[in-house]
């Protein structure tokens, strides 16, 4: 459901040549500054392009979006706390445990997940450190019955693993600035698409910036002798998303001078080894390059989110076997398993204590209250009383149509909408274990808008709905703890806001996940309302 627009008419008309001259330049630019994918083979056949040579513009949308400064600076504003409250929730090993231990009767990933942790927590971990280059996501929120309120922001996840889009967002704003010095856009009245409206997107270099700050944290090789250092990105054997990642990773060996490689997760017990000393150092070979032995210092994991990712056994040792090595993980299991969407219920079901408890030693009280303002009501489907109001909501369709159904998940194609709840669960049995497997969410009521994307070289046109990511580095020592308790709870070395990035989406789209084939990148054009 969407509620009444609350932006002046935008974006717009153009002629047809106006679109062209837009369109041209949208392709051109794109191919140009590597706001680009590998193309589907939905839109590109394997038998045309069999060795994966192409490349396409990433879905993009024409105009940026009209999107409210005070949503946009207040998003900004709270992500050092959400990076705060996460690295703390993966730092909770115990409270970790009570959640996890109600999912892994009904979620064999989340179960065999925790098994990694309970394995390597039995030899002990080597690594003290995390790193998070999280991304919180969130939509504008216009109360229907309220014309008069202001719009606010409301959080759709919080993303602890592969938070993509970091390189293309930079582009994408970087593009939409260029179509406007070019005098591609026709001109609005009011004047809406100027230098004030597009702010500049720092994503590329501030998640570099992190990555390297977790490289330095390392420190020096650990094996004797001494290796050269490395970071290691841990990708998809078919990644379309390619380039986004390639920003990072060129910056990393340009800019900062890190050598970076990138392993296929199918391929990482062929080309790794954990030493058998104490420090337990992953050590890499490159296939092209077998003579030389890298110090791996830091593991960046853009894949390894999905069960559809665990086909083998190999796949589980390959997981443990990074896990146990000393190197760096973004994220760690804990952070992976922080991002399940059983800790948001968790955060924001009604009178939950659980935020105050993770931020009130770490953060002001003003910005816990700021956090959960960004809260819809999340319910679980158990058996409290919370889950007895979820079930009464979930299986009647005239009310399951304000909500939606989601699992533990990352990635898209996986949340259940509205008038289809009923029948889901009716499909899952009367067996409640698998119902307790989902969250039902609250579902937030954007504003309506419209623009017009690029995708697969079509052009469509119509109402969309965007979704605005903030992106934030956090590095912390994870702390140690005996059986008597915590004896050390660690600590926050790094944090920071790291640039945002807007996924827009056709309004009868489900989806907002780019890569998953329903969204494109856009950027925002701020407002003040």
């Amino acid at each position: 459901m969407m509620a009444a627009s609350i932006y002046p008419e935008y974006p717009p008309q153009v002629t047809i040549d106006q679109q062209e001259f837009l369109l041209s330049n949208i392709k051109n630019w794109s191919v140009l500054n590597g706001l680009a994918t590998r193309p589907s083979p939905t839109f590109v056949p394997t038998e045309v392009d069999p060795s994966g040579s192409l490349a396409t513009t990433a879905p993009v949308t024409f105009f940026p979006s009209l999107f409210p400064r005070n949503c946009f600076d207040e998003a900004r504003v709270i992500q050092q706390g959400y990076n705060q409250l996460y690295a703390a929730i993966a730092r909770d090993r115990t409270w970790l445990k009570e959640i996890v231990e109600e999912l892994i009767e009904v979620d064999d990933f989340i179960a065999r997940l925790w098994n990694i942790h309970l394995e390597v927590e039995k030899d002990g971990y080597v690594q003290d450190l995390s790193l998070g280059l999280f991304r919180s996501d969130y939509m504008v929120h216009q109360d229907i019955d309220d014309t008069t309120a202001r719009p606010t922001i409301k959080q759709v996840e919080f993303n602890t693993m592969a938070s993509s889009f970091g390189g293309l967002s930079t582009k994408v704003s970087e593009l939409h600035s260029y179509l406007r010095s070019v005098s591609a856009y026709p001109p609005t009245s009011p004047s809406l698409i100027k230098p004030s409206s597009l702010p500049s997107n720092p994503s590329i270099g501030n998640l570099t910036l992190g990555l390297r700050a977790a490289h330095t944290a390392y420190g020096p090789s650990k094996s004797n002798p001494p290796h050269p250092l490395c970071i290691l990105f841990i990708v998809q054997d078919t990644e379309t998303n390619i380039f986004d990642q390639l920003f990072l990773s060129v910056t990393l060996e340009s800019t900062h001078q890190i050598p970076t490689f990138r392993l296929p997760f199918t391929r990482t017990l062929d080309h790794t080894i954990v030493s058998e000393s104490a420090h337990r150092t992953l050590i890499y070979t490159p296939p092209h390059s077998p003579l030389t032995a890298y110090e791996v210092t830091l593991l960046y994991f853009r894949a390894g989110y999905s069960p559809t990712e665990y086909t083998s056994p190999t796949a589980w040792q390959a997981r443990l076997h990074l896990e146990r090595s000393a190197a760096i993980k973004c994220p760690s299991i804990l952070t992976h398993l922080a991002g399940s969407k059983k800790i948001q219920q968790e955060l924001a079901t009604p009178d939950s204590p659980h935020l105050a408890r993770f931020l009130s030693s770490r953060v002001s009280a003003d910005v816990i209250e700021r956090i959960r303002s960004t809260f819809v009501t999340i319910y679980p489907l158990d058996h409290s009383e919370a889950g007895k109001t979820a079930v009464a909501l979930a299986t009647d369709a005239e009310k399951a149509v304000d909500y939606v159904l989601k699992p533990q998940r990352e990635g898209g194609g996986n949340n259940i909408y509205g008038v289809r709840i009923p029948d889901f669960l009716r499909e899952l049995g009367d067996d409640r274990r698998k119902w307790r497997g989902h969250i039902l969410m609250e579902l937030i009521k954007p504003p309506a808008l419209r623009n017009s994307i690029l995708r697969n070289g079509e052009v469509k046109s119509g109402e969309v709905i965007g979704e605005l990511g903030i992106y934030g580095v956090c590095l912390w020592r994870n702390g140690k703890a005996d059986k008597r308790g915590w004896e050390d709870e660690g600590e926050v070395l790094e944090n920071w806001e790291a640039g945002f990035l807007l996924r827009t989406k056709g309004r009868e789209s489900e989806e907002g996940g780019v890569a998953a084939g329903f969204g494109a990148v856009d950027s925002p054009c701020l407002v003040d309302l």
